[in-house]
């Protein structure tokens, strides 16, 4: 769970500094585009503007031209705008809505007639308007008509087309400089993100070390922390409440180790020294049993009960005591173990405590041997298939599977039994858990100290193996997977919570 909560730490992590970088180099367009947008619409009306004053100069010296004589050396038809007019000016004298004469400038100062197509659009204009553009087969002009002393209409157009080339050059350089910010700010953002986030990064990858960690069993030292977190930064904030988490969840770890090593310890002293009175106890109730014939019967049977329940404590407490020595660490024993014999004694010795149920093998042809101590696997096999005996009725068809994969050894006990329970078998492998009427007892209701099946997993992981539980109504599976090789057995078994 820790760990897929820092995958997502660390992904959203990276999609932060995606979006970061994405949202900068938005706004940094967002401003470049209004600011060439901007400076385009002030240049375009700046030049309009300057363009205006001009056609409005033009047409006052269209109008002097018209009514003052020609300038020496040049005839009517030459000075027809006027020789100070610029290369392109277009003027045109309209009478009565028709116009009357027409003719655009070249760059020597002579003048040429206007194409018939263009003349109604002069004609159009009307005098006293602000000059405008229209649009000729000589291109865009920016025209202007101002009425003349003698009742005729002069119209007076300049070429635009400069202002668009302005600003459409204008437009280019823009996009060119707004393309290559763009491209520095991206690399120059994505180097200062990556660089700020950075210490995040650290975090989850902190917190990634420290969620791989086997929390939950063992001395545990959290010696990982983030380095000097500097608090102000909302990162190094984040950093410096991580190191205080570690610290204060180290605390509890040891807290919590220490008093488990010492329950641990208990429990082992207590089993070893009530091993002895406990044998005292069967000894004299067995001394005494053998004068039956003098005791009345309430007292053979009390003394019955008390050797009856002094096996069974007997039991418990060397039970308690392998689990402390396991819970210790101490090393089993290593040896090969055939296996197969092993399976097979337990089944035999099953069948004779079970004659009720019904035994199945499942072996292969060859012997399966494992590293290990062989007395530990006998109890794992007799453990398990006690449960199967004691936790279903007589005529469940009991069935025990041997095989190799995958380099383990894999060890099956199946039974048609009721099963187990949805909800208790996440416990079936804690001590002291106690199965529910669902899987029924046997008919002499043993009573069962609910460590049978902890000792299974405690010796199985002390092995380096793993044991599994598939269970429904009529069928119920513990699977045993042991390596086949020592070097894949730890040196010494892992201290178990």
């Amino acid at each position: 769970m820790a760990a897929r909560v820092t995958d997502r730490v660390v992904a959203r992590s990276r999609t932060l500094r995606a979006r970061l970088v994405v949202t900068v180099l938005l706004l940094i367009a967002l401003a470049c585009a209004v600011i060439g947008v901007a400076t385009a619409i002030a240049l375009r009306s700046f030049l309009y503007h300057r363009l205006d004053e001009d056609v409005l100069g033009g047409a006052a010296r269209f109008q002097f031209s018209r009514y003052e004589p020609a300038p020496p050396g040049l005839s009517r038809a030459d000075s027809f705008l006027g020789p100070a007019q610029k290369p392109g000016t277009l003027g045109a004298v309209v009478r009565a809505g028709v116009v009357e004469e027409a003719a655009v400038t070249d760059r020597r100062g002579s003048s040429r007639t206007v194409p018939e197509a263009d003349v109604a659009q002069l004609a159009a204009l009307r005098p006293g308007d602000h000059p405008q553009t229209v649009s000729l087969s000589l291109g865009e002009y920016r025209a202007v008509a101002v009425p003349a002393p003698d009742g005729t209409v002069l119209v007076l157009g300049q070429p635009a087309q400069e202002v668009a080339d302005i600003v459409n050059g204008l437009v280019v350089i823009e996009l060119i400089v707004i393309g290559a910010a763009l491209g520095g700010a991206a690399i120059a953002a994505t180097v200062l993100v990556r660089r700020e986030l950075r210490p995040l990064e650290e975090v989850a990858g902190i917190a990634a070390k420290v969620s791989a960690m086997p929390l939950d069993r063992g001395e545990v030292e959290l010696a990982t922390r983030v380095p000097e977190p500097d608090e102000r930064t909302e990162v190094g904030q984040v950093g410096a409440a991580l190191n205080r988490m570690l610290d204060n969840v180290e605390g509890a770890l040891e807290a919590r180790q220490d008093s488990e090593t010492r329950l641990r310890q208990f429990v082992a002293d207590a089993s070893h020294e009530l091993r002895t009175p406990l044998a005292a106890i069967r000894g004299y109730a067995e001394l005494t049993r053998r004068d039956g014939a003098a005791l009345p019967d309430g007292t053979a049977h009390a003394l019955t009960r008390i050797s009856s329940q002094a096996e069974r404590m007997s039991t418990l407490v060397e039970d308690l005591l392998l689990l402390a020595r396991l819970d210790a660490g101490r090393p089993l024993e290593r040896a090969p173990v055939d296996l197969t014999r092993l399976v097979l004694d337990a089944v035999s010795d099953a069948h004779a405590a079970g004659p009720g149920h019904r035994w199945r093998l499942h072996l292969p042809e060859e012997p399966v041997t494992v590293p290990g101590d062989a007395s530990r696997l006998t109890q794992v096999l007799t453990n398990l298939l006690a449960n199967a005996r004691t936790h279903t009725p007589e005529g469940t068809e009991v069935t025990v599977g041997l095989g190799v994969s995958d380099a383990s050894a894999l060890l099956s006990v199946l039974d048609t039994g009721p099963g187990i329970p949805a909800e208790l078998q996440p416990h079936v492998f804690e001590r002291f858990a106690r199965g529910s009427a669902g899987r029924a007892r046997a008919v002499n209701n043993t009573a069962s100290t609910g460590l049978g099946l902890a000792i299974v997993d405690a010796v199985v992981a002390a092995h380096g193996g793993r044991v599994g539980l598939e269970s429904r109504p009529g069928r119920t599976e513990f699977r045993v997977t042991l390596p086949l090789t020592p070097a894949a057995v730890p040196a010494e078994a892992p201290a178990r919570v």
